[in-house]
């Protein structure tokens, strides 16, 4: 099994690892109740998509 020969750098290490980032998922206003929601999916609060009603949410 090979071993290394010399001690990686942080710097080296850090490199590799700069695409194992998470991002934050962007959200967009619903046009209708103005709450956060994902984009190209129906808003958790309302249930309105493309100005209609797409989900039945119970209203309390």
């Amino acid at each position: 099994m090979a071993l290394p020969k010399h001690k990686t750098s942080k710097s080296r290490r850090d490199k590799r690892r700069t695409h194992k980032k998470l991002t934050a998922p962007n959200v967009s206003v619903c046009p209708k109740c103005g709450e956060a929601k994902l984009p190209h999916h129906a808003c958790p609060s309302c249930g309105s998509y493309k100005g209609r009603t797409a989900v039945e949410t119970e209203e309390e």
